[in-house]
C-alpha cells in the first residue's frame, strides 16, 4: 500500500475526505455554497477545533455573538465551544475548505515532527 492518497476537489456542494483519503487525525471537507446560501444550523463541537479556509468569494461568520466578515484567502479558526453558523454573501458565491481536529491534540509539528533524510 502506497504512504499517500490523492483526490481531487470537485463541484459538489460539500465534498468530506475523511474517508477518500483515509484520514486518521482530521476531517477536510470542500463546501461551495452559492450567493445567499448558508450552513442551515447553528453548531459547536464537543472536542474538534475548526478551521475555515476560504478560497473564493466571500460571505460571515457568526460565532457566539461576533459576525466576522470573511474573504479570499481568510483562515479563521473556531473553538469547540463556539457556537457558529456560516453564510455566503448575498451577490458572491463561497467557496470554502474546513479542517476538524481534535483541540489540544498537536504534540508536534514542522520541525518538531519532520525525520531529515541525508
Amino acid at each position: 500500500m502506497a504512504n499517500y492518497s490523492k483526490v481531487s476537489i470537485s463541484d459538489e456542494p460539500r465534498t468530506e475526505f475523511h474517508d477518500q483519503l483515509g484520514l486518521t487525525g482530521a476531517e477536510i471537507s470542500v463546501n461551495n455554497f452559492p450567493a445567499g446560501a448558508n450552513v442551515p444550523f447553528i453548531h459547536s463541537h464537543k472536542e474538534n477545533e475548526e478551521i475555515y479556509i476560504i478560497l473564493s468569494g466571500k460571505g460571515k461568520m457568526i460565532v457566539d455573538d461576533d459576525e466576522i466578515e470573511l474573504a479570499a484567502g481568510d483562515i479563521l479558526r473556531v473553538a469547540p465551544e463556539g457556537k457558529r453558523q456560516l453564510f455566503a454573501a448575498e451577490d458572491a458565491d463561497l467557496s470554502y475548505a474546513c479542517v476538524q481536529v481534535k483541540s489540544e491534540s498537536l504534540d508536534a509539528y514542522t520541525a518538531d515532527d519532520a525525520i531529515i533524510y541525508e
